[in-house]
């Protein structure tokens, strides 16, 4: 495993109590995602989440990009103006920091009809207000790093295979660094070229400080860059039968 980040690394994420269950009504059951869980992550750091399916690794990753609001607990983000409360933030707020600061990286991507893979691509950088131009040629730089043959970077991604959605969706995903990452199985479906460039730009970020947490089918493709395993255990629903959300 990689070194952890120097002790003096400023906090990023203090995870205290967190806790998420679902309620099934028309079961009248309680899903148990996950329960208490803690943990500090600094810039630079990288955090595997480990643990059966239907422990909740997904679900906390989902939960702190604040996609679920938690049962309970805490989630204190440093932003570069100060500290807030995932958990309880604005809306508004949330949208700002994931404008900004932190980012979701999934298998799934959301394409927009009649929207080039290219524009996509760019769009980060658009928004963060790169020339048109110059973001355009970062993001062929990155569709071609991920092998996306350049006859489909001006195509529209929605009529591409899963496997080269991903692709468009890691290159967006990844263009723009943020302070904080979360992981969501993003090696799924990818082939041995796009999981290596996926890892050297995780390599990148990582150097630079980025904070990262993930959720990997196949871990050792990213055995380099852990710094510490959480495990998350599978939880019960009160009758005993076995959780399930993933």
């Amino acid at each position: 495993m990689h070194t952890h980040p120097a002790a003096s690394a400023q906090t990023i994420l203090s995870v205290q109590g967190l806790a998420k269950h679902f309620e099934m009504h028309h079961l009248k059951r309680t899903l148990h995602a996950f329960d208490k869980v803690d943990f500090e992550l600094r810039e630079g750091e990288f955090i595997l989440l480990t643990g059966e399916n239907g422990a909740g690794k997904s679900t906390l990753l989902r939960t702190l990009y604040r996609s679920y609001l938690p049962r309970s607990g805490h989630a204190y983000y440093h932003t570069r103006e100060g500290v807030i409360d995932l958990t309880v933030a604005a809306d508004v707020d949330i949208a700002l920091l994931r404008h900004r600061e932190i980012g979701f990286v999934t298998q799934f991507l959301q394409a927009r009809p009649r929207v080039a893979a290219e524009e996509l691509v760019a769009e980060p950088l658009r928004l963060a207000g790169r020339p048109y131009s110059e973001a355009i040629e970062e993001a062929r730089r990155w569709l071609s790093a991920f092998g996306v043959k350049p006859g489909l970077w001006a195509a529209y991604p929605s009529t591409f295979s899963g496997g080269e959605q991903q692709k468009v969706n890691l290159a967006r995903a990844l263009i723009l660094p943020q302070r904080l990452l979360f992981l969501d199985e993003p090696t799924a479906s990818l082939d041995k070229n796009a999981r290596r460039a996926l890892v050297a730009r995780l390599a990148e970020l990582k150097a630079a400080g980025v904070a990262m947490i993930g959720v990997f089918h196949h871990p050792n493709d990213v055995a380099d860059l852990i710094d510490r395993e959480i495990s998350l255990q599978t939880k019960q629903i009160h009758d005993g039968a076995e959780n399930v959300a993933e």
